[in-house]
């Protein structure tokens, strides 16, 4: 990471979506992960929600708040794997669809990369991805502690500083819903 101790910390807001059948709010250890990482990097959480593996529930919810001016950001955990309970992808497709969004490609590909790292050739087997969708930034990771972990140290809290230099998400916050 390359800071510009120049440039202003802008801060963001943003709210964690909890993907899961079993998780509660006494269990969701990445999704506590999550929360104090965002607190901590100095950001705003402005929401945090666990909703079940089901693709329109989830959609759903990304929609409204997508909707809401005071989100910049979503990082969602869990629902990313390859069994047919795992449906976070094809929610962010439904509201990528919805809301003339865009995949953010090397987001997924940069995670599993970075993961090989910890648990090897087992990275396949994630399909963390990331959208922007109605002028807002989701991101979908893997379930698990060390997961979250990857995803946030490794790219997350780095894009979504706002002087990590040469570029990053904050800056294009303001033209992303150009046409």
């Amino acid at each position: 990471m390359s800071i510009d101790p120049d440039r202003v910390f802008k801060p963001i807001n943003i709210a964690v979506l909890t993907i899961s059948d079993t998780r509660t709010a006494e269990n969701d250890t990445s999704g506590d992960i999550l929360a104090d990482r965002i607190k901590d990097s100095g950001h705003v959480l402005t929401a945090r929600v666990i909703e079940k593996d089901d693709a329109a529930v989830i959609a759903d919810r990304l929609t409204s708040w997508i909707a809401d001016p005071q989100i910049d950001a979503i990082v969602s955990t869990g629902g990313t794997g390859l069994t047919g309970r795992d449906v976070t992808p094809e929610a962010l497709d439904r509201v990528k669809a919805k809301h003339d969004g865009r995949d953010i490609p090397g987001f997924g590909e940069l995670f599993r990369w970075l993961s090989y790292k910890t648990i090897g050739t087992s990275t396949i087997q994630s399909r963390a991805c990331a959208i922007v969708a109605g002028g807002t930034y989701i991101f979908a990771l893997p379930g698990s502690n060390g997961a979250v972990k990857d995803g946030w140290d490794g790219i997350l809290a780095e894009q979504l500083d706002s002087r990590n230099r040469p570029c990053n998400f904050v800056e294009l916050m303001p033209r992303l819903n150009e046409k």
